[in-house]
């Protein structure tokens, strides 16, 4: 089973919680063990699992990655000018694999699944593949 989810960034960077549209997907699929792939067809996004309690833990990782990945350098050449966004989508990865078990996603009690913008604002695309 597979399902195409669509969203639109509204920033450069942002990472939105699609914990639900993955949970959504899972109970209406009636799936009660198993597993599924989060997976972000995008060079300059990614998928990654944290905190969801706190919203400053986002707004954190953004900065650090900001801080690591400056969006201007001297040496980079990329002509399209998104190194940074290059950079920090391989630093956070294209997917996330998560266990399902009794019909629910076996994520921490703060952890929520985050789609990462690192280049927009931009529509989007990512895929829920049960296992």
């Amino acid at each position: 089973m597979l399902k195409k989810f669509t969203l639109k960034t509204g920033t450069r960077d942002e990472m939105i919680d699609v914990t639900q549209q993955v949970e959504g997907f899972i109970e209406e699929k009636g799936i009660k063990e198993g597993s599924v792939v989060i997976y972000c067809p995008h060079t300059t996004a990614g998928i990654t699992i944290n905190e969801n309690a706190d919203p400053d833990v986002k707004m954190d990782m953004i900065r650090r990655f900001d801080e690591v990945y400056p969006w201007n350098h001297s040496q980079d050449r990329h002509m399209e000018g998104n190194t940074a966004a290059h950079m920090k989508a391989s630093t956070v990865g294209s997917s996330q694999h998560v266990i399902i078990t009794e019909g629910q996603l076996l994520l921490g009690t703060w952890q929520g699944i985050y789609f990462c913008e690192f280049d927009g604002p931009r529509h989007r695309t990512f895929y829920v593949k049960v296992l």
